[in-house]
C-alpha cells in the first residue's frame, strides 16, 4: 500500500519505484526519482512526428509563365528558343527565356543585342502584364477550390497547404494529380507540382524535370532527395552564391552544404548562414500565408502610345485622383496613405508612397501630395506605358472640422465638390471638369 503523500503509478508495484524523501521545515516530501528519469528521457529523445501531425505542402509551379501564354495563342513557338523582353526599347534586356533558349546560351538579365548574336533564331515576345495577372489569377482560382491556404509567390508559383483534407481529397500526391489536371483543362497551361513537408522541398520538388507533372517527397527523406542537387538549386544561393561556394569551398551540390556547421557558412553568407543550413537539411518551418487583402480605392490608366510627356501625365494623374476622390467621397471614407507606380516602356518599375493629410479628401486637397511623389518616381528619361494610383487606410468620415483653417472657405469648398458631384451624377463625367484635366490647360 502506498503511503500517504507518495507518488505512485497505477499497475506498478511501490517496490519498484526509487523514492526521494526530503524533510525540509518540518514537511516531508517525497520525489519519484524514476518519474522525472523517464520524463527527461522523453523529453530529449528525438520523437517521430505522427502522420496526422505531417504538414502535406503543394507547389504548383508553371515554368515560364508568360511564355507558355505565348504558346497557347501560336502553337508554332512551341520547341523553339523564345524569350520576354522589350521590343521597342533599345538597351532592354531579357525578362525570362524558354528552356530552349537557356540551352543556346540566352539567360535573365541578358541584353537584347547580346542574345540574339548567340541565338539568332531567337524569337522576342512583348511582355503583357495585364494578360499574364488575369491567367494567374484564373490558376488561382482553381486552387482556391481545394484548400483556402494558398500562397502566391509570382507568376507561376503557388504554395498549397493541404494539411487536413485528406478526407475530401484524399492523399496529397492523388490531390496534386487533380489539381494539375484541373489547370490544364481550364487555362491549357501544364503545371508541375511538387509535394513535400515543407515549402522548400516542394519548391525544389515541383522544378525537377521528370516524366511525371507531380513529384512526391515522402516523408523523412527531405535530405536523401536534396543531397544530389546543385548547390544553386536552394532558394537563397543562386548562381552567383553556387559560384562562391564552388571555387572557395569546393562545394557542389546541397548534401554538401548539409554537412557543414552554420558557423562555417557563416563567413559567406552572413546572418543568412542558418536559414540556409536548414534548408540545405529539409527543414523549413515557415507557414503557408494567404495574401493580406486590405480595403483600397484603385484607378490605372494604359497609355495607348507610350509617352514622357510632363504635360500628358499630369493630365492623366489629376484625372486618376478625381475618379478616386469622387469614389471615396460617395461611400463617405477618407484615406490615410496613397501611393503612385508607374511602368515604363523596358518595363521596369517604380513606385512612391505617402501619408495624406486629416483635412479634406477632395480632388484639390489630394492632388499636391500626390504629385510630388509622382515626381520622385518618374526620374528616367524614358516614356511611360502604364500609370497606377492606389488609396490605402481608408476609414469612415467623422465629420471632425479642422480648428486651424478657414471654415467659411472650407465650407464653400465643399458645397462646390457637392454641385460637382451632383451634376455628374445626372448628366455624366464629361459634363463638368476640372482645367488640368483638359489638354492645353495642364498648368492651371
Amino acid at each position: 500500500m502506498a503511503q500517504p503523500g507518495k507518488l505512485s503509478s497505477p499497475g506498478r508495484s511501490d517496490t519498484h519505484r526509487r523514492i526521494l524523501v526530503l524533510h525540509r521545515w518540518g514537511l516531508w516530501v517525497f520525489i519519484d526519482l524514476q518519474f522525472f528519469l523517464q520524463y527527461d528521457k522523453l523529453r530529449t529523445q528525438k520523437q517521430r512526428l505522427p502522420m496526422n501531425s505531417i504538414r502535406h505542402i503543394l507547389h504548383v509551379h508553371i515554368a515560364e509563365f508568360e511564355i507558355a501564354l505565348a504558346r497557347l495563342s501560336s502553337p508554332d513557338l512551341r520547341g523553339r528558343p523564345v524569350a520576354v523582353a522589350p521590343i521597342h526599347a533599345a538597351r532592354s534586356l531579357i525578362i525570362s527565356a524558354s528552356r530552349e533558349a537557356r540551352m543556346e546560351g540566352v539567360f535573365k538579365g541578358m541584353s537584347i543585342h547580346r542574345a540574339k548574336a548567340v541565338c539568332p533564331g531567337l524569337t522576342l515576345i512583348e511582355p503583357d502584364p495585364e494578360t499574364a495577372e488575369k491567367a494567374f489569377r484564373a490558376v488561382g482560382h482553381v486552387a482556391s477550390f481545394y484548400t483556402p491556404l494558398r500562397e502566391p509567390a509570382g507568376l507561376g508559383h503557388i504554395y498549397l497547404d493541404m494539411t487536413g483534407t485528406e478526407r475530401l481529397w484524399g492523399r496529397a500526391r492523388d490531390a496534386a494529380f487533380r489539381i494539375g489536371r484541373e489547370i490544364g483543362i481550364k487555362t491549357g497551361l501544364f503545371a508541375n507540382v511538387g509535394v513535400a513537408c515543407n515549402k522548400t522541398v516542394s519548391n525544389i520538388a515541383s522544378r525537377i524535370r521528370s516524366n511525371e507533372a507531380v513529384m512526391d517527397v515522402e516523408y523523412g527523406t527531405e535530405a536523401d532527395f536534396l543531397a544530389p542537387l546543385r548547390a544553386s538549386t536552394l532558394p537563397g544561393i543562386g548562381f552567383a552564391r553556387s559560384r562562391l561556394l564552388e571555387n572557395e569551398l569546393d562545394i557542389k551540390c546541397i548534401g554538401q552544404i548539409a554537412a557543414l556547421d552554420p558557423l562555417s557558412l557563416t563567413c559567406l553568407f552572413g546572418r543568412d548562414a542558418r536559414v540556409i543550413h536548414q534548408r540545405a537539411r529539409g527543414i523549413d518551418p515557415t507557414p503557408v500565408t494567404p495574401p493580406v487583402m486590405s480595403p483600397m480605392v484603385r484607378e490605372e490608366i494604359s497609355f495607348e502610345q507610350d509617352t514622357n510627356d510632363i504635360r500628358i501625365l499630369s493630365r492623366c494623374l489629376h484625372k486618376l485622383v478625381e475618379t478616386c476622390s469622387r469614389h471615396m467621397r460617395d461611400r463617405a471614407i477618407r484615406p490615410g496613405s496613397a501611393s503612385v507606380r508607374i511602368r515604363y516602356s523596358d518595363r521596369v518599375e517604380a513606385s512612391r508612397r505617402c501619408r495624406l493629410p486629416r483635412h479634406g479628401f477632395s480632388s484639390l486637397d489630394l492632388y499636391p501630395p500626390i504629385e510630388i511623389i509622382f515626381q520622385k518616381a518618374f526620374t528616367r528619361r524614358v516614356r511611360i506605358r502604364y500609370m497606377e494610383l492606389v488609396f490605402r487606410g481608408l476609414r469612415p468620415e467623422n465629420g471632425q472640422l479642422c480648428l486651424f483653417n478657414d471654415q467659411e472657405s472650407n465650407g464653400n469648398k465643399t458645397a462646390a465638390i457637392n454641385a460637382i458631384d451632383r451634376i455628374r451624377h445626372r448628366y455624366g463625367e464629361e459634363a463638368i471638369r476640372f482645367g488640368r484635366s483638359i489638354p492645353g490647360n495642364e498648368a492651371l
